[in-house]
Order: C-alpha cells, then sequence, then structure tokens
C-alpha cells in the first residue's frame, strides 16, 4: 500500500499516470481506497495557518463609559452577553436605580477606589428575570422574578446593560407586590437602611430620629423604624415632605424652623433619641450626638471627615458606621444580603413598606439625564431608570 505525505503523493499521482492507469485496471480494490484518501485530503488542509471558526457569540446592549468625569457620557455599545459562572445567576435586567455612590464613580473615577476599569458598566441595583443559573446555585430557577444590588464597582459588572451576571447570594426574589421599577429602587437603599437599625438595635417602644426621612435610605429606614416597634420622627425641610413622612406613621421634625435643642426638648423631653439615624452625615453628625441619649446609638452613612468625639465620648454613644459596600468588594458574607433582602421582601408584601419613586421617568437610553436629576438635588425618593 502507499505511503507518504501530502506532497508525495501529489508528486506520484503527477508522474506515474500510466503506471496509476495499469494500476486501475488490475487493483482496482487498491485505487478505491487510494481515491478516499485523496477525497480527505481536498476536504481537509494540515497546514498549521488553517482558518478556524468560532461559535458565534450572543451580544447585548449596554449603557458604557469609556472616560470619568463630571461631562463623562454613557454610550450605547454592543458587546459579548455574559454567562452565569458557578454560583451565579444570568438576569435580564428589567430596570435598575441610580445611588448616590453610582454618580460618585462616574464624577471621580479612579480617585474613588471602589471604581471600575474603562470601559466601565455602572449600576449597582436592578430587578429582573432569571435567564439562566450556573453551577451549585440553589433556590433560582429560570423565570424567577429578582432584585439585588450585585455590580457596578471594582471588577463586577453594573446593570446598565440587557443582562447581567449577579452572584446568587447577593440576589433574592423580588416583593412580588411590586413592579420591576419599584423593586430596582429597594436593594442599596434597603440593606443600609436595615443594617443600620439592626446594628443599632432598634426595638419595640424605642424613640428613633432618621435624619432626612424622604432620602433613598431615609424613607426605608422611617418605616423600617416603625415595622419594629419603635416611635419614629424625622426631619425634613418643606410641606411637601412632611406630608410624606406623615403617610410612614412618623412624626415630621422641619430642621430650618426647629433647633437640635427644642426638638430634643419638645419630643423627648429633653432625655434624647434611643437611636439616631443619620442619613445626611458630614457636619450633621454633630446635631446627631446632640439629639442623642446617654448610652445612645448613631448610625451613618456619611463618616469621611475629621470630626470632634468630644460630645459622643461624654454621653458614652455608640457609633455604627453603615459601608453596605463590603460584601461585593471583598467578597465578604455576601449572603447576609440575599437574606436581608428577602426580609425585605416580605415587609412589602405585608404591607409594611413603601418605595418612593421620583417623579421622573427614565429608560435606560436617557440614563445621563436620571444621573443628572439625582446629582440635581430635586429628587424626591429613588431615580429609577427602565429597559
Amino acid at each position: 500500500m502507499m505511503r507518504g505525505t501530502v506532497g508525495e503523493i501529489t508528486e506520484f499521482l503527477g508522474t506515474n499516470s500510466g503506471r496509476l492507469n495499469h494500476y486501475i485496471r488490475y487493483r482496482n480494490t487498491e485505487i478505491i481506497f487510494l481515491l478516499f484518501i485523496l477525497e480527505f485530503l481536498n476536504l481537509f488542509s494540515f497546514q498549521t495557518n488553517e482558518t478556524h471558526f468560532p461559535l458565534e457569540t450572543k451580544t447585548m446592549k449596554a449603557m458604557v463609559l469609556r472616560s470619568y468625569g463630571d461631562a463623562a457620557e454613557f454610550e450605547a455599545t454592543e458587546m459579548p452577553m455574559p454567562e452565569a459562572k458557578a454560583g451565579q445567576i444570568l438576569v435580564k435586567v428589567a430596570a435598575s436605580s441610580v445611588n448616590t455612590v453610582d454618580t460618585m464613580i462616574r464624577n471621580m473615577g479612579k480617585d474613588l477606589p471602589l471604581s471600575p476599569e474603562l470601559p466601565a458598566i455602572l449600576g449597582m441595583d436592578f430587578a429582573g428575570t432569571v435567564e439562566a443559573v450556573g453551577e451549585g446555585v440553589t433556590g433560582f430557577a429560570l423565570g424567577d422574578e429578582v432584585y439585588g444590588c450585585a455590580g457596578g464597582l471594582a471588577d463586577l459588572q453594573g446593570s446598565l446593560a440587557e443582562f447581567m451576571a449577579a452572584d446568587a447570594k447577593l440576589v433574592a426574589h423580588k416583593p412580588k407586590s411590586l413592579t420591576m421599577r419599584e423593586a430596582a429602587s429597594l436593594p442599596l437603599v434597603g440593606i443600609t437602611a436595615f443594617e443600620g437599625l439592626k446594628r443599632a438595635g432598634v426595638k419595640q417602644g424605642q424613640k428613633v430620629l432618621v435624619h432626612g426621612g424622604t432620602g433613598g435610605v431615609g424613607h426605608l429606614a422611617v418605616q423600617l423604624a416603625r415595622q419594629f416597634g419603635a416611635d419614629v420622627y424625622t426631619t425634613v425641610s418643606g410641606a411637601q415632605q412632611a406630608e410624606v413622612v406623615a403617610g410612614y406613621g412618623a412624626t415630621a421634625i422641619n430642621y430650618t424652623q426647629e433647633s437640635v435643642t427644642d426638638y430634643v426638648s419638645q419630643h423627648t423631653g429633653g432625655a434624647g433619641f434611643d437611636v439616631v439615624y443619620d442619613t445626611v452625615g458630614g457636619a450633621n453628625m454633630t446635631n446627631s450626638f446632640e439629639a442623642a441619649a446617654l448610652n445612645g446609638h448613631v448610625s451613618t452613612t456619611v463618616s469621611l471627615l475629621e470630626l470632634d468625639l468630644t460630645p459622643a465620648h461624654f454621653k458614652g454613644l455608640s457609633i455604627h458606621v453603615v459601608f453596605m459596600l463590603i460584601p461585593m468588594l471583598y467578597d465578604h458574607k455576601r449572603e447576609i444580603h440575599g437574606q436581608i433582602l428577602a426580609e425585605i421582601a416580605a415587609i412589602v408584601d405585608a404591607g409594611g413598606l413603601k418605595s418612593l419613586l421620583d417623579e421622573k421617568q427614565f429608560t435606560i437610553d436617557s440614563v445621563g439625564e436620571a444621573y443628572a436629576r439625582l446629582g440635581s438635588g430635586q429628587a424626591m425618593g429613588k431615580v429609577v431608570v427602565e429597559n
């Protein structure tokens, strides 16, 4: 039988055609085999530079930042769709809310250590539908409606896209009674409000003061404190805000008209509040120290400043700094966030919690306007972007 390389076989055929004809007449079986070999060589090239044709890659639309800064614009971009890896679920995003930390990332970029590398897809909060379930994930199935806070910082893709792969530990089934837009407004601020109150040990019969009762974290802290059995008071700046918090069962305090001394005297008889949740933070922390009772608790979401702690020392105050991004940044006890979101969903569906949405509505194509709306300080309630 003939053996050799492609070149040797080709040379043989070119120089021995007469002998091949004779071979065909008398060795029909072997030539059929030879022709089969030639046909095989014709179909497949053994060259090292052969072309490979990859499988088609699924794509999605995402709003991408290619630079950071106040004037940085979001660009609609087609990019590969992520896959659900082990421990993840793939979510088709229906809505995403805008948080203050999102605007900080966009404006400050790498001056903020948690900002993702460019090009970046921002957006931490989301609500949507499960499209795929990764290996090892339990409790979720295709088609489930979910919500969570699971991306938009460090190396985690954000929610300003058609799809995102999220760590299942950071996700829960969304409240059944809420729309996707309403559900997307809750995760980051809901977890933050819940954590601050729990760490301060809020319980039945206590007097709780929430600074900023119509803000993202504040409006949920007011309602959750009520759920935990507290008598709740909150600072506002006008009649419209006072009406909103009254609907939550809280007593409004107009901080533009009343001093800390005045409202502490009026509402606590001068003893102070058992728990103060300061969602304003910064310089307002001194007001929180003044408003707190002896051995009271002060929770805050904004403590990036130098501050004289003397008043807190002489009152024996416990200060709780709430930085809810820790689980995402450090992969630290992420399952706690999923558990909190499940508890919040149950409270919502039982009628104990309402989401406060800003009156302005935005689509993913107008996400830049949504960021501007939050940055203007004129939004009352959460700003949400819908896909």
